[in-house]
């Protein structure tokens, strides 16, 4: 007898497909309903994924409904109470200027809230006012008219003592405030954009005979919030707070072109004290962020330092400056600096600090933390020749003091020159630090980590090996080596 393997298991099989086939005959209403919920689920689950999923979703609804916007004011106005037109192409400053009056009678009683409904808003440069909130709705576009005859023009800063890039008189903001106090401009991430192509083909044609205006500038004022907003195409810095204090930006996301938009830098606190700049992204044609005090012997007679700044959770790409610069216009001293959890990619440097003989000031107690730099060409830099001056009369003996700058945990790869910190005969470079450090292995053997005049210490696992110039020290803070020459120069500019 052959006993045949598998039989039962067939004769089993066989007997189940009349009982499936009844069992969808008798459910197949139910089955329908199952299968059909299933793939609405589907769709609306995809629904933003793909054009094709979008196009076959046919009961999405062709715009998203608006989102209810806050009350942050006692009083809130719309834009179009004051006569807006949000159509791109009729000028609405009148109507900013008069709702700002609206609200600066208001201060006593809370302040007052702009509404920027939905719509693109043409405007001419206008102030802001005390105790106000600017609003920008989901869809809403603030835009700055490029022709320069609207723009008014100011005195230059007195801490520049010259226009920046002319001497004389400078261009005023797109949105502008001075002495004020609690002041928010925030939104459902609106947008404010400064039109700035038009600007940056006339300075490079050199059409221009004053100084471009930034997009957001705030002076001499304190308590300010801006969150929750986009600010793109800065005709010059884009956001500019000078001699404030007590600001947070918050959620802010700051757009130029990487390539041929001339000094459109994100963020530049400029002389301010207590401040705070977290959860940005930032992809300009110059500094990510600049931290500035003034310019040669007018920042030293302004006398106004930055102090007590954090920035913090930022990813940014500067493919012509650096991701998070101080200076070079540093004459008023920079201080107290916390800058951590830094992503900079695609860029030309990471952090970089830049001064010059004849700036004077300081810059001391800067602490870089939680650093990662991708395909970045220069990680970290320190400059001190950095010789751009507002005219003939700044103090050559001006010599900036350096001192206190520490960096823990700094890693990435795609670095081509992983640390040039150059000091000089006349600017030495004292207490500067590394702990952690690891950005990948490049090609070059070499000259990648550059010194020159500076004294410091390396502490625990720093990779590639630094310089001579600094002292080793293990994780327990053990010396291990002691440098042989903090003056040996080891800089190669060529790569």
């Amino acid at each position: 007898m052959v006993e045949t393997v598998g039989q039962p298991n067939a004769v089993h099989h066989r007997s189940w497909i009349p009982s499936a086939v009844t069992f969808l005959s008798t459910h197949k209403t139910l089955i329908t309903f199952f299968w059909m919920v299933f793939f609405f689920t589907l769709f609306y689950w995809q629904r933003d994924t793909t054009p094709a999923a979008a196009a076959v979703f046919i009961f999405r609804r062709p715009f998203p409904l608006p989102r209810e916007l806050p009350k942050l004011r006692p009083s809130v106005y719309n834009l179009t109470d004051f006569g807006g037109v949000g159509d791109g192409v009729t000028l609405n400053t009148a109507a900013f200027e008069g709702a700002v009056r609206a609200i600066s009678k208001l201060g006593r009683s809370g302040g007052g809230q702009l509404n920027v409904p939905p719509g693109n808003w043409l405007t001419a440069p206008f102030n802001l006012t005390s105790h106000m909130t600017l609003f920008l709705a989901e869809g809403a576009v603030i835009l700055g008219i490029d022709d320069e005859k609207y723009w008014p023009l100011m005195p230059p800063l007195p801490s520049y003592g010259y226009g920046r890039e002319h001497p004389g008189p400078r261009y005023g903001s797109l949105i502008h405030g001075q002495n004020l106090r609690d002041v928010v401009i925030t939104g459902h991430n609106g947008t404010i954009n400064g039109q700035g192509q038009t600007w940056w083909k006339k300075y490079r044609r050199k059409l221009l005979n004053h100084t471009r205006g930034p997009l957001v500038q705030i002076m001499w004022s304190t308590d300010i919030l801006i969150s929750n907003i986009t600010l793109r195409d800065s005709p010059f810095w884009t956001l500019h707070p000078y001699d404030c204090k007590n600001v947070t930006i918050n959620n802010v996301t700051i757009l130029a072109p990487i390539f041929e938009a001339p000094n459109t830098d994100g963020i530049d606190p400029d002389s301010c004290e207590d401040m705070v700049i977290e959860n940005c992204y930032i992809s300009v044609g110059d500094d990510g962020v600049a931290i500035k005090s003034g310019w040669d012997q007018y920042g030293i007679t302004y006398g106004r330092p930055s102090t007590n700044i954090t920035i913090r959770n930022l990813v940014i790409r500067s493919m012509v400056s650096a991701g998070v610069s101080i200076g070079s216009e540093m004459s008023g001293g920079v201080s107290n600096i916390t800058i951590e959890n830094v992503h900079v990619w695609s860029s030309r440097r990471g952090v970089r600090i830049k001064t010059a003989p004849g700036r004077g000031g300081y810059i001391r107690n800067i602490s870089y933390r939680n650093l990662t730099f991708d395909n970045v060409r220069v990680g970290v830099v320190i400059k001190t020749d950095y010789n751009e001056h507002p005219d003939e009369e700044f103090d050559r003996d001006a010599a900036p003091v350096v001192e206190g700058i520490s960096y823990t945990s700094v890693h990435g790869e795609g670095v081509r020159v992983p640390v040039r910190i150059h000091g000089s005969k006349e600017i030495p470079l004292r207490n500067v630090s590394f702990r952690d450090m690891s950005v990948g292995i490049t090609y070059k053997k070499k000259h990648i980590f550059q010194c020159s005049f500076v004294q410091g210490r390396v502490v625990g696992t720093v990779f590639p090996a630094p310089c001579d110039n600094l002292d080793v020290y293990d994780e327990g803070g053990h010396l291990i080596r002691r440098s042989p020459s903090q003056n040996v120069s080891d800089i190669d500019y060529d790569f």
